[in-house]
């Protein structure tokens, strides 16, 4: 049993406890942690609380997260795109429509699943068993540059990189509209969504700070090509970021339109083409450029 332990801040007094505990623990989902409360696993002042508590200011509050019950993944025999591999670390090209890391509903299939079959026991364990060598991560459905990290030193270093805003990484986007200017600078705090828990919003309570530069490669009319370069690394940033100018990704059925103009398109066209960093052991500057996927290349040839 984990426990974490806060302090109300006075702009949520009043606040139901369930609904403050979904926006500054948006890693949990809001139904594990209305269970936590019915179990009597979250206190206020060392006293447990139901759901609709309201807060005040300065509450001492603490939610004891029961220990979770990780499963047992499978090495699974799926080729990789291995753009770069060393004893310390691999950069794959990732495909559309392949999960980074098991998580509900996806215990299979996963990159992971590949890592450990093509890797066998040399991977990072760092963030478990769940996501070892895992350092950071694309959407499902976005495809490209991937690093992965093979020992714990590896592991370390380029999450350090993560967090100093160091590390080169260049996506390419078809986006809805033609934008108004060549290039533009996007700032503003992203965060889980306050309602709709599987989405992420801009300027939203208890959002972290995310930048992102984007500059137009070519201009189709109704759709702009644009490459993306991102500061930060937040969940779902650059189409967050997009949509939120008015500009949504094209495959986007998330932050864009319901119905998709392109029937084939499956999920956002969202490309890591290009992704650098130091290397662990060797300090050389690296990087490498993941080639567009067919079913971009193709789509840009339809609009040229």
């Amino acid at each position: 049993m984990k426990k974490i332990c806060m302090q109300a801040e006075a702009a949520y007094a009043g606040e139901r406890i369930d609904k403050y505990l979904a926006e500054v623990m948006n890693d949990y989902s809001r139904s594990f942690l209305q269970k936590q409360l019915k179990d009597g696993n979250v206190t206020v002042n060392e006293k447990p609380v139901k759901a609709s508590y309201k807060i005040t200011e300065d509450d001492e509050i603490t939610v004891e997260v029961p220990d979770s019950q990780e499963p047992d993944i499978q090495a699974e025999d799926i080729p990789l795109d291995i753009l770069y591999e060393d004893d310390q670390l691999l950069v794959v090209n990732k495909p559309k429509g392949m999960v980074v890391h098991p998580s509900a509903g996806h215990y299979s299939g996963t990159l992971v699943n590949a890592l450990m079959y093509h890797c066998k026991d040399q991977l990072s364990g760092i963030n478990g068993v769940l996501r070892p060598g895992i350092v950071h991560r694309i959407d499902m459905d976005t495809t490209g540059a991937l690093v992965v990290c093979k020992t714990d030193l590896a592991h370390q270093s380029l999450a350090a990189q993560l967090k100093e805003h160091s590390i080169t990484r260049r996506y390419r986007a078809i986006v809805h509209g033609n934008l108004p200017a060549d290039e533009g600078r996007i700032e503003g705090t992203i965060g889980r969504h306050p309602t709709e828990r599987k989405k992420m919003a801009v300027n939203v309570r208890n959002g972290k700070p995310a930048v992102t530069h984007y500059r137009v490669l070519e201009r189709f009319g109704s759709f702009t090509y644009i490459e993306c370069r991102l500061e930060t690394g937040r969940t779902h940033q650059i189409r967050v970021h997009m949509s939120s100018i008015g500009f949504p990704l094209l495959g986007d059925q998330v932050y864009g339109p319901k119905k998709c103009p392109i029937s084939s398109l499956q999920g956002q066209t969202l490309h890591a083409m290009t992704l650098g960093f130091l290397h662990p052991k060797t300090g050389d500057y690296m990087e490498f450029s993941a080639p567009l996927p067919e079913y971009f290349d193709k789509l840009l040839k339809k609009f040229r």
